[in-house]
């Protein structure tokens, strides 16, 4: 595959996920054109912008789990982040987020915080599925643009890299299989941490490239775990289909670090239409 053209401007993560404190847990945000898909901004770069606000609000440093609903997809530009403790606990806390942009709601979530252990190992992993094998040298990056011709600014951003078996569709050829596998890199080698974890689990494609080409998949509801702090460098990832039904999809996403380390999952409600 051909790479993106070279040259772009680098939009840092922490940037464009910046919050500038107004006054009792109101913030005001700026979305990134940059970071958008058919010029709408990520969802998941939209739940990591709700994450930033409940950790600046909350007593813990880490959001471990949070749950968004989309209800309006905002524009590039200003957005108004408010959050609320609703229970401070000692290890751990429950927050509530939302985004508006003027008098619209486009997001709502609830978080969970705590501060996660930078000693912790697993003490049992054996149903989690296995991490991709192929390098990261060993992957193609995602051209910055949808099968459909939709451009995606943020690929122009970060760095998706599929492996071999998983790059079928963007050929015309998908696998059937409903699974893309390979590696997220940041702008500028930016490391991971748990507010862009709340971003990687809804960085790659749709799953159901690789069954069949469609257009805007809108998420609808999205859950992410945070459950280690990563390593520096690229994480790899698995986003699976489960089941396509009624005209939505949901996905399932497992993202690790460099170490083989399960550090993010998540799951999501998308509209769809195939066939």
């Amino acid at each position: 595959m051909s790479q993106p053209a070279t040259g772009t401007e680098v939009h840092l993560f922490s940037d464009v996920s910046r919050l500038v404190e107004r006054r009792d847990g109101r913030f005001d945000g700026d979305l990134s054109a940059q970071w958008t898909i058919g010029g709408k901004p990520n969802g998941g770069y939209l739940l990591a912008m709700l994450g930033r606000a409940a950790v600046l609000v909350g007593a813990h440093r880490d959001v471990i789990a949070a749950s968004a609903h989309y209800l309006r997809a905002p524009e590039p530009g200003p957005v108004v982040v408010e959050a609320e403790v609703l229970r401070a606990g000692r290890t751990a806390s429950q927050l509530s987020a939302r985004m508006s942009q003027g008098d619209s709601v486009c997001v709502e979530a609830l978080l969970t915080t705590a501060d996660l252990d930078e000693t912790s190992v697993p003490y049992w992993r054996g149903g989690l599925p296995d991490e991709g094998t192929v390098p990261y040298d060993g992957c193609d990056r995602l051209v910055p643009e949808l099968p459909g011709g939709t451009r995606v600014a943020i690929m122009e951003q970060v760095e998706v890299r599929l492996e071999p078996g998983s790059s079928g569709f963007t050929r015309g050829s998908p696998s059937g299989r409903g699974e893309l596998r390979g590696w997220l890199a940041l702008p500028g080698d930016e490391p991971f941490d748990p507010m862009s974890l709340l971003y990687a689990v809804d960085s790659f494609p749709p799953a159901t490239l690789d069954v069949e080409s469609a257009g805007w998949v809108p998420t609808l509801e999205l859950t992410v775990y945070v459950r280690a702090l990563p390593v520096p460098g690229p994480v790899m990832v698995l986003q699976r289909a489960e089941l396509v039904d009624g005209g939505r999809v949901d996905e399932l996403c497992f993202v690790w670090d460099g170490t083989g380390r399960l550090v993010a999952q998540g799951t999501q409600l998308a509209g769809i239409r195939l066939g």
